[in-house]
């Protein structure tokens, strides 16, 4: 411990540095139930690349793990720290570099909220598209090493989708840039879309130049209530049948419903099986969502109401960004899982996510990126009750075997972390485990880079 710190100070300003235990506790796991952490030695915040290249040149000297954190908004317990670890919080490196509205590409430093860029932006008359739910909070950082999705995807795509290049300090403190700045670019292997969604497994990512759009037109939403979730899935499969690209199809289960009724004060009547948004950001959305709304009713629904304006649209949507916290009020704790199934097998996952909840005795309500099939199912629980914080656990994994048998992914966008690790294995196969194992280890070879995770 004396020796790291000593290496850590030579190449450290001291306010770069926190040793408190009771501080560095703090920094020991990010929001994800049922994953282990361990006690870091300490936790780093640098502000430039040359001190980040420092800490991996110590920890390689030293043989000590380093795990990488962002804003600790993850799901999966990526972000979680080691016993002994250096914890490598990048979230001082937020800066904005550059914004250019003729390449139509952003340049930033891994800590910058996801908010702020797509303030800045949009003062340029530019998008950036990716918006998980804590874009408020959460860094580019992090939605690069967990390759995050949002609302949008279901038009837009998600987090790889943007990430053009990157600037990468390696495990043992040298310098890679990947990618590019240009529209178009396919010189040697793919290196930049092997970053995201490392989980900081690979290298630590201290710069990303990301793709823009143009800022698109205000989006109008539209709100259906289904007597069932089948008929709402129903819809889904029509609107994406008849070509229809929404910038926005959610739906939300009875449960959701009913825990998100009165605390959006909706009015929605106790009938409301399933509720579905949708939105459309084109020039006339009011027609999109006349035709949208007509082919709801032909699946069952028993009303659809379109917004008139921004302010309208923003109140229905305001009941989807209030799903996690009305099922947060069900119980003490909660387990939320990101299943993702192709969008014509929705249905049968929803279906059968209430039949592992009867099974088990638990609630679990369900809300889905219904456009791509990612489902978030959250358990609810009493953390303080061993038997039920074991049902819930097994209730976990039960979802997730369901949708690989449905044909999906165990991890849409929140990653594997040490969650889904098992999971992991179990969706690659052996042989697709053994060819990732062997990329981690031509990247990392001693192994010191957030090591437990993913594999």
């Amino acid at each position: 411990m004396d020796a790291l710190l000593e290496r850590l100070r030579a190449g450290l300003p001291a306010e770069a540095l926190i040793t408190d235990p009771d501080v560095t506790a703090s920094y020991a796991h990010d929001m994800a139930s049922f994953c282990d952490a361990g006690d870091p030695a300490v936790v780093v915040l640098p502000r430039t690349v040359e001190e980040v290249q420092h800490v991996m040149r110590t920890a390689t000297a030293l043989r000590v793990p380093v795990v990488p954190q962002g804003a600790r908004t993850g799901l999966s317990g990526a972000a979680n720290a080691s016993d002994g670890c250096i914890v490598l919080s990048l979230v001082r490196m937020d800066r904005i570099l550059e914004i250019s509205p003729v390449d139509r590409i952003a340049v930033v430093e891994p800590g910058v909220v996801n908010a702020a860029l797509s303030r800045a932006v949009n003062e340029h008359g530019l998008y950036y598209p990716p918006d998980p739910s804590s874009w408020e909070t959460c860094t580019i950082g992090g939605n690069i090493g967990t390759a995050s999705g949002g609302l949008c995807c279901v038009k837009y795509g998600v987090t790889a989708e943007y990430v053009l290049g990157l600037e990468v300090v390696l495990a043992d403190g040298r310098l890679l840039n990947t990618g590019r700045r240009t529209a178009k670019g396919v010189a040697g292997y793919d290196l930049t879309r092997l970053f995201v969604g490392s989980e900081g497994s690979l290298g630590i990512v201290v710069k990303a130049v990301l793709a823009l759009r143009p800022r698109p037109p205000q989006q109008l939403v539209l709100a259906a209530e289904f007597p069932s979730a089948a008929t709402a899935c129903d819809a889904v499969c029509r609107i994406m049948e008849r070509g229809h690209t929404p910038s926005l199809l959610e739906l939300m289960d009875r449960t959701t419903v009913r825990a998100v009724n009165p605390m959006a004060s909706m009015g929605l009547p106790g009938t409301t099986e399933a509720l579905l948004l949708c939105a459309f950001d084109t020039p006339d959305p009011a027609a999109d969502l006349a035709a949208v709304g007509e082919l709801c009713t032909e699946a069952g629904a028993t009303e659809v109401v379109p917004a008139d304006d921004a302010a309208e649209s923003e109140l229905l949507l305001q009941a989807r960004r209030l799903a996690l916290p009305a099922l947060e009020t069900v119980s003490s704790a909660t387990m939320i899982d990101d299943v993702c199934v192709p969008r014509s097998r929705l249905g049968a996952m929803i279906e059968g996510t209430a039949a592992v909840a009867e099974k088990f005795g638990l609630t679990i309500g369900l809300c889905a990126h219904a456009g791509d099939g990612n489902t978030h199912p959250v358990v609810c629980f009493d953390h303080t009750d061993a038997d039920e914080s074991r049902r819930a656990r097994e209730s976990f994994d039960e979802i997730m075997a369901l949708g690989l048998e449905l044909g999906g992914t165990i991890t849409g966008e929140h990653g594997v972390g040490v969650l889904k690790k098992e999971w992991l294995a179990r969706e690659l196969g052996e042989v697709g485990l053994e060819l990732q194992r062997g990329i981690k280890a031509a990247f990392d070879p001693l192994g010191l880079l957030n090591p437990g995770k993913l594999f």
